[in-house]
């Protein structure tokens, strides 16, 4: 059976159905022509939004449905852990190819509402439309700050330490197993793991930003190099990155090592880590290790802001330092 064979009122049904209660704060939610939602005293709304969209961001031949549904929220939740907010709400777009298999769409929802619960997060409402191309999923969520709590981009300053979450480069060395065929491993394998289902960091996030630890704060969704290049460009200054504390993700090393590549290239141009980027004032470092405790993720010195607005990386080879640009990360448009 395939979602062709169904309403639209039907699989709407079948989605509210892997729904947990409405809140109390939900006053209208699935089934209006827009949901209706009472504000969180004492504190600001931050919005996100990501599409999905086959072809560019999966691909069905190797990412099972309910990895499609996981990796749609997950990233936007990583928007909001990048923002210090705490997620509350999200909408659901999908344009469905009519050959869709109802067991799929079941299970692409089911990755979805999964990880929502984890983190207290209900769905409002959204859209449903046939699509006579790829599937796409297209999520808005919302998450809470309190005033002035938001973490940005911009704020870092020259002097501020630089530090990354969790490990990098395994999510790019699960695709590159993907592609090479070895979907037989994506149950077990770390990295394959790391790709499909990515982790997004909303406590340690909602931690920086509660404690004010974090002078300025972006996720690797393309990459490290390309999130140390934002912070920088939108904070008006430069970097250092040190190559040898990059907390490169060892089975990774190793896959790269094994196919002929070079590991650090591979693992700051590579992306969906959907880890964070954190810049840091020296007087603020206890408040970092306070968030560290509590984010339930290690977190590494990778290196420095910098007047001079160069982006680089360096590494210490016998008695010298050598050093070089930054390369970039991964960019949508050319």
């Amino acid at each position: 059976m395939t979602v062709a064979d169904l309403t639209e009122a039907e699989l709407i049904a079948r989605v509210r159905a892997q729904l947990p209660p409405a809140p109390p704060w939900m006053i209208v939610g699935i089934g209006d022509d827009a949901a209706v939602v009472e504000p969180e005293r004492n504190r600001v709304d931050v919005l996100s939004v990501d599409a999905l969209i086959e072809g560019v961001h999966f691909d069905r031949a190797f990412t099972p449905p309910d990895a499609i549904g996981h990796r749609a929220l997950a990233v936007n939740l990583s928007d909001l852990a990048a923002m210090g907010a705490e997620p509350r709400l999200a909408l659901l777009s999908l344009a469905l190819p009519q050959a869709l298999a109802v067991s799929d769409f079941d299970a692409m929802i089911a990755g979805f509402t999964a990880l929502a619960a984890r983190h207290r997060l209900h769905l409002a409402g959204g859209n449903l439309t046939r699509s006579p191309g790829p599937l796409v999923v297209d999520v808005t969520v919302m998450g809470t700050v309190k005033p002035r709590r938001a973490l940005l981009r911009a704020g870092a300053r020259p002097g501020d330490e630089l530090y990354v979450s969790g490990t990098i480069g395994a999510a790019a060395a699960g695709l590159q197993m993907l592609k090479a065929g070895l979907q037989a491993r994506t149950t077990t394998d770390h990295c394959v793991h790391r790709y499909l289902y990515p982790e997004p960091r909303v406590r340690l996030g909602s931690m920086l930003g509660r404690n004010r630890a974090a002078s300025a704060c972006m996720d690797l969704s393309d990459g490290l190099a390309d999130a140390v290049r934002q912070v920088a460009d939108a904070s008006g200054v430069g970097a250092v990155i040190d190559i040898d504390r990059l907390p490169i993700d060892p089975e990774a090393r190793e896959w790269f090592v094994s196919r002929g590549l070079d590991p650090v290239h591979e693992a700051v141009t590579g992306g969906d880590d959907y880890e964070l980027l954190v810049a840091v004032r020296p007087r603020t470092r206890s408040r970092l290790a306070a968030a560290h405790r509590h984010g339930g993720v290690p977190l590494t010195r990778i290196g420095l802001c910098t007047n001079d607005r160069a982006i680089l990386m360096r590494r210490t080879a016998g008695n010298a330092i050598e050093a070089q640009p930054m390369p970039r990360g991964y960019t949508h448009f050319r």
